[in-house]
């Protein structure tokens, strides 16, 4: 058997509980394909994944592949896969935060990708703050500004609506901080349902997510494995290298796969949700296997706690309101919101 026709059961997979009883596939594709691959690369990474055994694709509208993404979805379900066995997600950008805009920004990404629903819809950033393609990370947009939790509130009352509407069956946040989030529990009629965060070995972030597990919020991690193929924009000279981590090495060499395997078992026993992205047949059908074969070990478990390096690989820059000192701002680190 080939290793493009190998599958992986579905039904193996481990799922999380979200807090209205619904089940969320444990591992899921990521479709941002950065400044690298092309939108139909990804469609079609899209469509080999569902065959060997995915049903969690993570999309956004600002990864502007949807349209393609959707019709790989199309021929996905006409092959026989139930649109309910599917879970879905996309995000609302940050150029369509105004209250006038939430709802038509949910039904162009649903006429793209050619659905009737979302299984989960996310605000992208809690900002308003959009930027240009292609900027480097001093550029700044004029008119961004920081966190005003009453505008954001005005944004989730219509993410709220698009629920009762029936057009998304859970919502919830994205690249949020513990004081940001404290704000939106105490005023949402809608609870987040799940929060998608920068979820590493080297970036455990274990005070946000032990939040959002006390909370009944569901950890989704983007950067699984480090994200080598992020912007390049998004990279530091001292940023570290995950895969690269003799911790990770030597469990990798004991299980006799590719670190990234490490990182993405880690993350599923850790109880967190990684979307790792890749567009190569081998990569994309190994980080599912992750999941349901080879666990790590107990004493693993426990070691690779000691390699988090807080280091934030995705850390914003371009957000940035003009006044703010650095990307430091934007995370509220002092657990005050940055104004």
């Amino acid at each position: 058997m080939s290793i493009e026709m190998e599958k992986i059961d579905p039904g193996s997979v481990p799922q999380r509980k979200l807090y209205t009883g619904a089940m969320i596939p444990a591992v899921g594709l990521g479709t941002f394909g950065s400044d690298r691959f092309s939108a139909s690369q990804i469609a079609e990474a899209v469509l080999g994944a569902a065959q060997i055994g995915y049903r969690h694709f993570d999309c956004a509208a600002v990864y502007a592949n949807e349209k393609e993404i959707g019709i790989s979805l199309q021929k996905v379900m006409s092959s026989g896969i139930k649109r309910e066995e599917l879970w879905v997600t996309s995000k609302l950008w940050n150029d369509k935060h105004a209250e006038e805009d939430v709802i038509s920004a949910c039904q162009q990404t649903l006429h793209d990708l050619q659905l009737k629903y979302l299984d989960l819809y996310l605000v992208h950033w809690p900002f308003p703050n959009h930027h240009a393609p292609g900027v480097d990370v001093n550029s700044r947009d004029p008119h961004a500004i920081p966190y005003i939790h009453s505008n954001f509130m005005k944004t989730w009352r219509q993410m709220e609506k698009l629920v009762a509407m029936g057009l998304v069956r859970h919502i919830g946040t994205s690249n949020m901080t513990v004081p940001k989030l404290k704000l939106l529990l105490r005023d949402a009629k809608i609870k987040p349902a799940t929060n998608e965060m920068e979820l590493h070995p080297h970036f455990q972030q274990p005070e946000f997510f032990q939040f959002c597990i006390d909370n009944e919020i569901i950890p989704i991690g983007f950067t699984p494995i480090g994200s080598p193929t992020r912007p390049d924009r998004d990279k530091a000279p001292d940023d570290t290298v995950d895969i690269e981590d003799p911790v990770i090495l030597k469990i990798a060499k004991r299980l006799n796969v590719h670190p990234a395997v490490i990182c993405v078992k880690w993350a599923v026993q850790r109880g967190q949700v990684p979307i790792p992205f890749s567009i190569y047949p081998r990569e994309y059908l190994s980080n599912l296997k992750a999941a349901t074969v080879d666990p790590l070990t107990e004493e693993e478990m426990q070691e690779i706690p000691g390699i988090d390096k807080n280091n934030r690989l995705i850390k914003g820059h371009v957000f940035l309101w003009e006044s703010a000192k650095d990307w430091k701002d934007l995370w509220d680190l002092d657990g005050q919101i940055a104004s």
